[in-house]
């Protein structure tokens, strides 16, 4: 009896056309549809250009320069006037620079940490998507047991109201079947609601919309997380979860910049090297004291010692603010850091709540389907009422709803759990991908025709 009881559970939804959309297919259109990925990329990308903008000032500059100047000199031995033009080539190398030095460090530390938050963009839009996708088929499945609900009540309130036609009840009965029944209309409506608005929230991602999605297929297994030690899924998520090492490379990004604080009182120690040529127009040649008339070359190395004595204390102050953000750091990377020990522990109790949930509701279907069949027994033949019925109608149906949502949450609630520990990927999705089916079976079965109960082939 339990057995074909519950071969039409897993799916809760009609048998959907050969091109539904998988959850492959959604993930790969989120990909490239998705501003919030897109986004998380291009920040990235500019973190890494700004470590490359800030390891510049640590290389060779090289630059050309080039004047020209019309000098006009009168004085009681001097009457000249000439024109003078000067080019040619500079190079600086700093030798000792510690400010630009801890500067590079802090910038490979940031770009470290925006890979991690692009890593967790990429991990949060593989979640976003999976927990979109089977929001859907929940609301499906809702929309599914209230329209069956509602036709199964509907039954109950025309039959009672044929009875009281013929005598065989109170008025009262018939109230109370109505009453039902325009709840169950109510309930129903919410639940269409509820559809359209999860199909809503799915075409946000993926910028289509799909009527149909393929569903989790019958044999699909509810197992219990591996290891099976919360303590584990603890130590694994402090060391790879993104978020915490988003927070850790912040921390040492801002030391750096400490120290880069720090060096503002220290020397600062370049090589420079030029090269150029002098062009002399127009002196008057029979003056000694003036300069030649004609072209000159000159080469020049030089050492530049630069000791900063007194800045009016700005060096002072920089150390003090930045000592105070590092602070800000590491109580930041605490206070992510015991989110996810609660979170992956959470979610580790969760998740064998959810198996346990689902086993006990596979036999609550069968009691629930139980007790309507005898309850309806029971009021064919007077012993019991319409309000009876009409519980146990409910009951039934909202056992069937539960049971689906008890393993929706399993799947949410392990991708969940996979990310809190760092390792969500897309191969968790494939993996996902290769349980659903486009001719899973659903509930219409089970919710529609009670005939099925009774075959084998069901």
């Amino acid at each position: 009896m339990k057995k074909r009881l519950l071969s039409g559970l897993i799916g809760l939804m009609v048998a959907q056309p050969a091109l539904s959309l998988d959850l492959i297919e959604t993930y790969e259109k989120a990909l490239s549809y998705d501003s919030g990925i897109a986004a998380a990329q291009a920040r990235f990308e500019s973190q890494q250009a700004a470590s490359d903008v800030s390891k510049s000032s640590l290389l060779p500059q090289i630059g050309a320069f080039g004047d020209a100047q019309h000098i006009d000199v009168d004085g009681p031995s001097q009457d000249n006037s000439y024109r003078e033009f000067n080019y040619g080539v500079q190079l600086t190398q700093p030798l000792f620079k510690a400010d630009s030095w801890f500067q590079y460090d802090a910038s490979q530390f940031q770009t470290d940490s925006a890979r991690a938050q692009y890593n967790l963009a990429q991990q949060q839009l593989i979640l976003d998507v999976a927990t979109a996708y089977f929001n859907v088929l929940r609301a499906q499945d809702t929309v599914t047991t209230a329209r069956a609900s509602e036709a199964a009540i509907q039954r109950q309130y025309e039959q009672a109201q044929e009875r009281f036609d013929v005598g065989l009840i109170a008025i009262t009965e018939v109230y109370e079947a109505r009453a039902t029944y325009d709840d169950s209309k109510s309930m129903r409506i919410a639940a269409e609601n509820q559809l359209n608005i999860a199909r809503e929230q799915l075409a946000r991602l993926t910028g289509e919309y799909s009527e149909d999605l393929e569903n989790l297929r019958q044999s699909f297994p509810l197992g219990r997380p591996d290891p099976m030690d919360p303590t584990a899924w603890e130590m694994t998520a402090l060391e790879q979860n993104w978020s915490v090492q988003s927070a850790l490379y912040d921390l040492k990004a801002n030391e750096s910049t400490l120290k880069q604080a720090k060096a503002g009182h220290y020397p600062t120690l370049d090589l420079s090297a030029s090269y150029g040529k002098s062009d002399t127009h127009g002196i008057e040649q029979n003056r000694p004291t003036a300069p030649r008339d004609g072209e000159t070359t000159q080469g020049v190395i030089a050492l530049n010692l630069n000791v900063p004595l007194y800045t009016g204390g700005g060096t002072q102050a920089g150390v003090r603010q930045q000592r105070s953000l590092v602070t800000v750091a590491e109580q930041s990377l605490n206070t992510v850091r015991r989110d996810v020990r609660v979170n992956t522990r959470s979610l580790f109790l969760t998740i064998n709540n959810n198996v346990e949930t689902a086993s006990a509701l596979e036999q609550t279907i069968i009691s629930r389907r139980s007790a309507l069949d005898a309850t309806r027994a029971g009021y064919e033949v007077g012993t019991r009422n319409i309000v009876e019925v009409l519980d146990a109608e409910r009951a039934y149906y909202v056992a069937l709803r539960d049971y689906a949502n008890a393993r929706y949450d399993y799947v949410n609630n392990t991708l969940q759990l996979k990310q809190a520990a760092g390792t969500l990927s897309p191969q968790d999705l494939i993996e996902l991908n290769n349980w659903l089916s486009a001719n899973a079976p659903g509930i219409e079965a089970l919710a529609n025709d009670e005939e099925t109960l009774d075959d084998p082939a069901s």
